[in-house]
């Protein structure tokens, strides 16, 4: 009977407990959104999602700051590059029902691409190995970008005109956001219906998503959509966004965490088409050389602290997007924001941990082995790296003890291992006395370069690279002129650019890339190939 009693009286505090630990979890998640959750901030929609039904769900920050509208999990954002595994899934579908092979050569239903030697099947598309150099850097580097309204035709003709590949179809990985705008363009072709409907027909309306859809008619009218925005001086904010941008495939999809959480659903039971599309998104691409790649279809395949997790994030002006799953604990968070400071890579991870704490293994494992104390110092690291594979250039800075690029601190990992935000490493190495870097990122070698000093270059070898280069494949022109012994380069209304010299004929500059400038057989400068990390060899002749 004693022990009755003292059951009896412990059941109201084994019930309480889970709704306890639940309260705390929620007040945790709350603290990691502080800086957004007040009047007058942009700020985050969120979803956490378990077994397919929210956990938690809340809305941080404001949506319209002009009209006072608070975010919520009913809001509509632009969803940038998350877009593309709604893309990929069309695709899926389309070829679940004949109207295409993956395997097929993209010039069989898109005949005024250019031949390139090697035939681009659509699963390169898909998986990013094609090759196709991606036309949002292109459209960078003719200064267009963000500031004028696109077609459709403007865009292929854009694609048309360009003269050769990132690399050999199937040989590598790079991002690049052209296979998803062709992708979207074959699908129209194909079935006769425009990306918008196709996916609307066969993806929103069966899992009942009302309030997604793929924004292909910049007039369109969109109930419950959000502008975005980024910080400006004195802790106010200006508008970033834009809604004359209606180009669809590589973004473009508008949706909500509340629609997300039915996109969720089916990826654990499937609704659409023959039901294997969830197990066909998630598989992996694969090199030419066999080598086994980290995305797969619209959707990177990667580990989080020892969990496999499926994940994409997206950017566009000021909104910052993601989608992280963890598939074995059947957990999802997504995050969407409307100020483009938010890191919306961290903060998905960081509620990750507070529901998943107790599965998850120590970031740095290193720290077990070691003392981390014992580690190099990160200003060991910094500089600026030079890979000559690609003729690009990436910069590392270290500061209070952290080593930071692309913006952001990276995470340590080991004595000379970092991790990025997202799925790269990066590891260092000085063994021959020169300190070297690699980048792996979704199962593939991105970079590899050494560290290279400030080189000099004589007032007399900068004045012959002075003048005008046209490049037909952008129709863009740059005027390179000298000032003080200092190269600059104007394109289209953009302010001068200093360009640092790496070698001889060899200039680059973070926020465009790598100038490699070109002689005739005379020794005259005769033009020059740009290099970015998704456009390589943008061809230019000098033209006075």
């Amino acid at each position: 009977m004693r022990f009755a009693v003292t059951v009896t009286l412990l059941l109201p505090l084994i019930v309480k407990l889970p709704a306890l630990e639940a309260q705390v979890s929620r007040q945790r998640v709350d603290r990691i959104f502080a800086a957004y959750d007040k009047p007058g901030s942009p700020g985050c929609a969120l979803g956490v999602i378990r077994d397919g039904n929210f956990i938690y769900r809340k809305g941080y920050g404001t949506g319209n700051l002009e009209l006072g509208v608070p975010l919520s999990p009913q809001s509509v954002f632009y969803m940038a590059s998350v877009s593309k595994q709604f893309t990929a899934a069309t695709v899926l579908l389309a070829a679940e029902k004949g109207f295409l092979s993956l395997d097929d050569n993209v010039r069989k239903h898109m005949p005024e691409l250019p031949d390139y030697g090697h035939p681009i099947t659509l699963r390169q598309m898909l998986h990013h190995t094609s090759g196709f150099r991606d036309f949002e850097i292109l459209l960078y580097l003719a200064g267009r970008f963000g500031t004028n309204l696109f077609t459709k035709k403007e865009m292929l003709d854009l694609i048309v005109r360009q003269k050769g590949l990132n690399n050999i179809p199937g040989e590598e990985w790079i991002y690049s956001n052209t296979n998803y705008f062709l992708l979207g363009e074959v699908v129209q072709r194909t079935t006769g219906k425009s990306l918008a409907d196709f996916a609307a027909e066969n993806i929103f309306k069966p899992l009942g998503m009302v309030h997604t859809r793929f924004y292909d008619d910049h007039t369109l009218v969109v109930p419950g959509r959000i502008p975005a925005y980024e910080p400006a001086v004195n802790g106010t904010f200006r508008l970033s966004w834009s809604i004359n941008w209606d180009i669809v495939g590589p973004g473009g999809l508008m949706s909500s965490v509340d629609d997300l959480l039915l996109w969720d659903r089916n990826f654990y039971r499937s609704r659409l088409g023959n039901g294997t599309l969830p197990k066909e998104m998630t598989t992996q691409g694969v090199l030419n050389n066999g080598t086994q790649i980290g995305y797969a279809a619209g959707l990177e395949i990667s580990t989080y602290r020892g969990l496999p997790i499926v994940e994409h994030a997206g950017w566009f002006l000021g909104y910052r997007t993601t989608i992280l799953r963890f598939p074995e604990q059947r957990f999802t968070v997504a995050c969407l924001c409307n100020l483009s400071s938010a890191d919306v890579g961290r903060l998905s991870r960081n509620v990750a941990e507070v529901f998943l704490g107790k599965d998850l293994q120590t970031e740095a494992k290193a720290s077990q082995v070691s003392d981390q104390r014992s580690f190099p110092d990160p200003s060991a690291f910094a500089g600026k790296y030079f890979d000559p594979r690609s003729h690009s250039v990436y910069s590392f800075t270290a500061s209070n003890g952290n080593l930071a690029a692309w913006g952001s601190n990276l995470t340590r990992l080991g004595p000379a291992r970092f991790r990025d935000l997202g799925s790269g490493i990066i590891d260092f190495d000085n063994s021959d006395g020169l300190m070297r870097i690699s980048l792996d990122m979704d199962g593939a070698k991105v970079f590899a370069g050494r560290r290279v000093e400030d080189f000099q270059v004589s007032a007399a070898d900068v004045a012959a690279f002075a003048g005008s280069y046209k490049s037909n494949e952008i129709d863009a022109t740059y005027n390179v002129s000298v000032n003080t012994g200092t190269l600059m380069l104007v394109n289209n209304r953009n302010p001068p650019r200093m360009l640092v010299p790496i070698a001889h004929n060899e200039f680059f500059r973070d926020d465009l890339g790598t100038i490699l400038f070109r002689s005739d057989a005379d020794g005259r400068i005769s033009g020059f190939s740009l290099f970015t990390l998704s456009a390589r060899n943008v061809g230019f002749e000098k033209v006075n």
